[in-house]
C-alpha cells in the first residue's frame, strides 16, 4: 500500500524528541523515508526521554503500511563535518532529497530566567549556533541536492517570537533571522523550483514544554503559557500538506502561522481539534512569498 509521500526522502533535524519527532512520525506514516538526526543515542544521555533510534523505530512502525521508514543518524548540528557526512549519506543511499525540516535548536539552561541579557553568559550564543547557523548549514547542503533535481521543500521551524519578545534577546533574534533566511533563500532557489518556508509554531506540547509548564509556568511568557497548545504531530501534518501541494513554489519565501496553514488545508490535530492562530495576541509575520513582489525586494 502506498502513502501520499511514498518515494519521498526527508531529513528532519532534532528529531530525538519534540517537534522534530512529531514531524518525522507523520512523514513516515505517509510513506516517506525519513532521516532522523539528533545527539541523543542512549536513554539517559539527556534529562528528557527520547533517542534518534527510538524515533526511527517508531517511524518504521507508523510507516509499515505505506512504505515509510526512519533512519537514525547521530549528529551534532554544531559540527559542520558531521552535518556534511549526514547529507553525503542521504545522497549516497537515496540519490535525492525532497524535504528538509530544520527543527534542531539548542536552548540555554537559563532560558526562562527573567534576567537581562547582560546578566546571562555569552555562552548562550549556542542558540545561534544550533537554531540559526545550523538551519543555514543544513539548508546549504540540502539546496545543492534539490537544485540538481529541480524540486524540493525546505522548512524552518520558527515562532511568533520572530516579532514578539519571548524569553530574551537571543531567542527572539534567532527566530527573526530564521524567517529572513527562508525568505531570501527563496529568491535564489526560485530558478531551481525549490521552495522554502518558515512556520510559526504556537505552544507545542513537547517533552520540554510539558516539563517547563510543570516546573516553571510562572516564568513562561504569559501569552505562551495561556495557550492550549498543539501536539508535536500537528506541524508534521501541515508540512506533509505543504509537501504535497503542487503549487508550493507560490508560497516560497513566506513566513506562515502553522495554525492558519492548517485551516487552509483542512488539517486538524491528532485529537481532532482545530489549533487557534495567535496572530491577534502575538503578532503577524513580516514576510510574504517572494512571488508577491515582482522585484523580490531588490
Amino acid at each position: 500500500m502506498r502513502g501520499p509521500l511514498t518515494g519521498k526522502v526527508a531529513v528532519v533535524t532534532g528529531a530525538s524528541r519534540g517537534i522534530g519527532k512529531g514531524v518525522a512520525l507523520v512523514l513516515a506514516e505517509q510513506g516517506a523515508t525519513v532521516y532522523i538526526t539528533g545527539r541523543t543515542v542512549n536513554e539517559g544521555d539527556y534529562y528528557l526521554p527520547g533517542t534518534v533510534g527510538a524515533t526511527a523505530a517508531a517511524c518504521n512502525e507508523r510507516g509499515a503500511a505505506s512504505g515509510g521508514r526512519g533512519i537514525a543518524v547521530a549528529c551534532d548540528h554544531n559540527d559542520d563535518v558531521a552535518v556534511a557526512a549526514l547529507f553525503d549519506q542521504v545522497e549516497r543511499e537515496q540519490g535525492r532529497l525532497d524535504i528538509l525540516v530544520n527543527s534542531a535548536t539548542q536552548l540555554s539552561d537559563d532560558l526562562l530566567e527573567p534576567k537581562p541579557f547582560f546578566e546571562k553568559p555569552l555562552s548562550n550564543l549556542e542558540m545561534w549556533d544550533v537554531g540559526m547557523r545550523s538551519y543555514y548549514v543544513c539548508s546549504w547542503h540540502a539546496a545543492k541536492v534539490m537544485a540538481r533535481q529541480n524540486s524540493g521543500l525546505i522548512v524552518m521551524i520558527s515562532g511568533y517570537t520572530g516579532v514578539t519578545y519571548t524569553y530574551g534577546v537571543l531567542f527572539s533574534a534567532t527566530k527573526c533571522t530564521v524567517d529572513r533566511i527562508a525568505r531570501d533563500m527563496a529568491i535564489e532557489l526560485e530558478p531551481y523550483n525549490v521552495a522554502t518556508v518558515s512556520l510559526w509554531q504556537g505552544l507545542t506540547l513537547t517533552e520540554k514544554a510539558k516539563d517547563n509548564l510543570a516546573k516553571a509556568a510562572d516564568k513562561m511568557t504569559g501569552s505562551v503559557a495561556g495557550q492550549s497548545g498543539s501536539s508535536v504531530e500537528h506541524p508534521g501534518r501541515v508540512i506533509a500538506a505543504l509537501a504535497l501541494d503542487p503549487a508550493i513554489i507560490d508560497r516560497s519565501g513566506g513566513t506562515y502561522i502553522t495554525a492558519e496553514i492548517a485551516d487552509e488545508y483542512g488539517v486538524v490535530d491528532v485529537d481532532g481539534r482545530r489549533i487557534e492562530s495567535m496572530r491577534a495576541k502575538r503578532g503577524s509575520p513580516l514576510w510574504g512569498p517572494v512571488r508577491e513582489n515582482d522585484h523580490h525586494g531588490r
